[in-house]
């Protein structure tokens, strides 16, 4: 299915991306495959139109560049959309069925958003280790990695991965898993799209009754108690792998307020439970936290971050100390008054811990780097914004970067900044896939050289980050 300029379906695309920024980008049309075997005519026929790759620049040999779309919630506009050319909506390819096995593999096309597997999945008192967002699609979340409620006892999204079902530049449909393609399979895992365009993904599921979890909201002057609590919540020593935890400060610029976010879930039924007393000896404004399932939580996050706002993210990776927390959270409230009267704004750091027994389980199979770690919990960095009006987004972008270049500076200082750069929550102008290592990109290009000999997704899809060259 094709959709034109100014058709209902075209308009109604548009309209559904996360980041208002992307729904300004005008694809010369939206290509819709409902099947694998679309996918591939769709990349023939594109591919058809380029010219040779030994052809002189100079000539006037039709090129058509295309994006490529599996639920368009990244930051920024051009990572799934693209001005003039083919943007591939991948939201038909939204099939789920579970294998014989027990416990059973579960095969989700890309197009399907992780509320829709977990309304699958919860019934049958089933799960996976998949994204804390309803609305977020399978296939970039997984592509990049994937933070998950159950990261600390599963792994990363991808590390849950059986096999992949991948459409090579040349339209082959192929299969990515231990005993087909290995290499495509470690290099899919933090590799972006960069390698072909991911059809299907095969996801080991796990049983999994009722979790505890919700949102407390907390007053500012609970800091102090949040960089104590947060520091000894990732100990590695002991480390309880059915906790998990992001803490967020947030910034309204309508209220003209900073609270405290603590997002807590235990995936087991067990109120309050021993590992996060200290958070619970806090001020709370207000706690939504009950016994519930996957599916109601994800769809909580997604309340929390709506979709039509513009949107920015850029991250960094720091060490779990208190100095190292500290440093970062004295730069983000140092920045509020950048950013304060801007209309509508939300200007929000968030802190995800990233134990071993997340980053480490399977570190040599995938193409992230963070085998080499001794053993440590870092942070995730996560600095996100929304606010409403276009003509403030050159000071929102330079706000972003002056807070990127402080944390950089003070926690680099301390020798606490890892380089590893998240890909699902870098800016554009950040290079998560160099942040792998030397090792790790000199693999990624010997992968794309075998799949990829004609740079069809490094030079005709420009959206997302690309291996260097």
């Amino acid at each position: 299915m094709v959709s034109f300029p100014n058709s209902t379906r075209y308009v109604a695309f548009l309209k559904s991306y996360f980041s208002l920024q992307a729904t300004a980008v005008r694809p010369a049309c939206i290509v819709s495959p409902q099947t694998p075997q679309d996918v591939s005519v769709a990349m023939s026929t594109l591919v058809s139109l380029r010219a040779p790759i030994d052809a002189d620049p100079r000539s006037d040999s039709p090129c058509c560049h295309f994006a490529i779309r599996s639920r368009g919630h990244a930051s920024s506009p051009g990572a799934s959309n693209i001005a003039g050319g083919v943007t591939i909506d991948l939201s038909g390819l939204s099939s789920l069925a579970l294998s014989a096995a027990d416990p059973p593999v579960l095969s989700v096309g890309v197009g399907s958003t992780w509320g829709t597997v977990y309304d699958y999945l919860d019934p049958m008192n089933l799960s996976v280790s998949g994204g804390r967002d309803a609305d977020v699609g399978v296939g970039g979340l997984t592509l990049g990695g994937g933070i998950s409620h159950f990261g600390p006892r599963i792994g990363w999204t991808f590390d849950s991965v059986v096999s992949f079902e991948v459409v090579l530049g040349n339209g082959t449909l192929v299969t990515a898993s231990a005993d087909k393609n290995p290499d495509l399979l470690w290099a899919l895992r933090g590799g972006g799209n960069n390698l072909g365009i991911v059809t299907r993904v095969d996801l080991q599921t796990f049983p999994q009754s009722q979790i505890w979890g919700g949102e407390v909201i907390r007053p500012i002057e609970t800091t102090a108690e949040q960089i104590t609590a947060l520091e000894a919540f990732c100990d590695p020593d002991g480390y309880d792998e059915f906790a998990a935890l992001l803490v967020t400060f947030a910034y309204s610029s309508d209220l003209d307020l900073q609270v405290v976010v603590n997002d807590i879930e235990y995936t087991k039924p067990v109120v309050n439970p021993p590992v996060f007393q200290a958070f619970k000896n806090m001020t709370a404004l207000s706690s939504t936290q009950r016994i519930t399932n996957m599916s109601d939580l994800a769809v909580e996050a997604e309340v929390n971050y709506p979709n039509g706002f513009r949107q920015a993210s850029a991250t960094l990776t720091i060490a779990s100390t208190a100095a190292a927390i500290n440093a970062t959270v004295l730069a983000w409230n140092a920045s509020v008054a950048s950013v304060r009267g801007i209309p509508g704004l939300v200007w929000g750091l968030g802190l995800d811990p990233l134990p071993p027994q997340l980053y480490a389980r399977r570190a040599s199979e995938n193409a992230l780097g963070l085998a080499d770690r001794n053993g440590s919990t870092l942070i995730i960095v996560d600095l996100n914004a929304k606010w409403n009006d276009a003509a403030f987004d050159g000071a929102v972008d330079a706000a972003v970067r002056a807070l990127i270049t402080a944390v950089r500076r003070d926690v680099g200082s301390l020798g606490q900044l890892d380089p590893f750069l998240y890909i699902n929550y870098a800016a554009p102008w950040q290079d998560p896939i160099k942040s792998y290592g030397p090792d790790n990109v000199a693999r990624l290009q010997r992968v794309r050289r075998k799949y990829d000999p004609n740079r069809v997704f490094t030079d005709l899809n420009p959206g997302g980050f690309k291996i260097p060259k």
